[in-house]
């Protein structure tokens, strides 16, 4: 006999059905990969390192490591998982799963990456997160340590002065960048005169393969330590730690801040600076500042000198009024400190601020900025330098950072790393420009102004190729939809000069298939991508976990109305 309820029984299978999958349905590819995961990690540990869209903490944990709030916006591609290490292992076995469920992945330490390249994509994808493999163990009877990925800067120099007074490390100024990018892209800071970059004091490594094997400088061979020492190591894999050479630093430093506007000599101060800076005592670091400014309602321009010099301000003072008389350098304008308090005082810290103030991770910190760059390898002239000014005053908000070079960049080869910009180049520029207004008009003229100034710097910079930084990830040099050498060779030439063909042989080596990649990555030399963003593979285990919860579900309501 019917049953006289089926009509209203098979209702509720329907209303309950579409009720399960808008609520009730495991994300599937949540599901898959922890099934992967699970093969080699603790089934509470893999799940505790998942962090998928369902997840509560999901935007938390996105947002803490934006540094740029170009891409933090509702339309900007999110990945659908962001998976959180906090063992080597969980590196290995991410690197493995990933591929086998057919998804790219993108690497990111402190979030630094201007274009967001570490945590934007626009297939769906997921998010590599190193922040928590942050050790530092600190060597004093060799002056090394080992530094974690995900560990920021500011832990570094902690770390460092826990131990040592007289030791520091050449790398940058802001203490939230994460080790792994920084040192992966070459590094620099105020010490870069004195000791060169942070690549240049690299002595070991740790890095996870595209096969998940962990790999030290001998198991990976001279030529990928080679190739993650200034090349990008997304490029190539996953670094999990750096082993570093700290270098020796005095008792007493001293640091100082002059600034003059276009009224008070500044043209001269900017002419003489271009070759005094990089040709100086190499204890002697001077960056200058150049910026459109407002006063008393008239629109002019300012520079600003900010120095570092590896010793008293004696010395220091009497060095400046011999070579850079036009500074007119006092010892009332100096400071003398202490290593660790110059670190603060660069990172815009008070003097006499406590050092655990570089713990400060500083997350969700995040402001709209657009960042480019250039090398200067003869002085601008000063009718160069005043057009200049006009340029600056005319666009209103771009700034300009000098950078000096010369001392111990002169004396490294340019393919000891694959950094090439060493001897000949003067000074590096950075041009700066941030905003507070969200929006595409806001974006759109910001950067606009940006790329107008780089472009009237044409005649001044260097050329064939203009080269520029890498760690000033700039989009505009060039970009990749196809994966191919001679897409890379556009802004692999700029980054990298006459070492992108190495790097090119050495990606070729270690990851024919191009599973690590970028839109500014290292191409091999030909690719046939056997990974695809969004996989057949993927759809396969993806539908099979869909349709298994569905008729389980499905069967559940269902044994016993007929």
């Amino acid at each position: 006999m019917p049953n006289p309820m089926r009509p209203y029984l098979l209702l509720s299978v329907v209303f309950f059905f579409n009720l399960y999958h808008s609520m009730a349905v495991p994300d599937p590819t949540h599901q898959a990969l922890l099934q992967c995961l699970t093969q080699s990690i603790p089934t509470d540990t893999a799940s505790s390192i998942i962090v998928s869209k369902s997840n509560p903490s999901y935007n938390s944990v996105l947002r803490a490591y934006i540094r740029n709030a170009r891409f933090n916006t509702s339309s900007t591609p999110k990945p659908l998982i962001i998976i959180t290490p906090l063992d080597e292992s969980h590196v290995s076995a991410a690197v493995i799963c990933s591929q086998k469920l057919g998804f790219q992945v993108k690497i990111r330490s402190g979030g630094h990456d201007y274009e967001g390249l570490s945590y934007v994509f626009d297939k769906p994808f997921f998010v590599l997160d190193m922040f928590n493999l942050r050790s530092i163990t600190v060597n004093m009877a060799d002056e090394t340590a080992w530094v974690g990925a995900g560990a920021t800067l500011g832990e570094l120099y902690y770390n460092i002065w826990k131990n040592s007074k007289v030791h520091g490390f050449p790398a940058g100024v802001c203490p939230t960048v994460g080790v792994g990018g920084h040192l992966s892209g070459a590094g620099y800071g105020t010490l870069i005169r004195k000791y060169g970059l942070s690549v240049d004091h690299v002595v070991d490594a740790k890095l996870v393969d595209v096969n998940g094997k962990i790999l030290d400088r001998k198991t990976m061979g001279e030529d990928l330590f080679w190739a993650i020492r200034g090349g990008g190591a997304a490029s190539f894999g996953v670094v999990l730690s750096y082993k570093i050479k700290l270098v020796p630093v005095p008792e007493t430093v001293t640091v100082f801040r002059i600034e003059r506007l276009l009224t008070e000599n500044a043209t001269d101060i900017t002419f003489k600076w271009q070759t005094i800076a990089p040709t100086t005592d190499e204890n002697l670091f001077m960056r200058m500042l150049l910026q459109p400014v407002t006063r008393n309602k008239k629109k002019t321009a300012r520079i600003s000198v900010i120095a570092l010099y590896l010793g008293d301000s004696d010395s220091l003072v009497s060095l400046l009024q011999k070579d850079f008389p036009e500074l007119s350098i006092g010892k009332s304008n100096c400071n003398e400190t202490t290593w660790i308090d110059s670190v603060l005082w660069w990172a815009n810290f008070d003097l006499g601020t406590p050092p655990t103030a570089l713990l400060d991770r500083d997350l969700n910190d995040a402001g709209f900025l657009k960042r480019k760059s250039d090398y200067v390898q003869t002085p601008i002239p000063k009718s160069g330098l005043e057009s200049l000014w006009q340029k600056m005053i005319e666009l209103g908000k771009v700034g300009m950072v000098f950078n000096a070079y010369g001392g111990r960049m002169d004396q490294i080869k340019p393919d000891e790393t694959p950094f090439p910009h060493r001897a000949g180049n003067l000074y590096k520029i950075q041009y700066s420009v941030n905003w507070d207004q969200p929006g595409s008009e806001a974006d759109k003229n910001f950067t606009t102004q940006a790329k107008l100034l780089h472009d009237f710097m044409t005649p001044f910079v260097s050329k064939n190729p203009r080269s520029a930084y890498f760690n000033y990830r700039d989009i505009d040099v060039g970009s990749t939809k196809k994966w191919s050498y001679e897409e890379g060779r556009v802004y692999g030439e700029s980054y990298f000069n006459g070492n992108y063909e190495r790097l090119v042989d050495v990606k070729t080596a270690v990851d024919a298939n191009n599973f690590f990649r970028n839109e500014q990555s290292i191409p091999p030399r030909s690719s046939s991508i056997l990974h695809s963003s969004y996989g057949s593979a993927t759809c396969i285990i993806i539908a099979v976990h869909t349709c298994w919860y569905y008729i389980v579900f499905i069967f559940s309501l269902c044994s016993d109305l007929f």
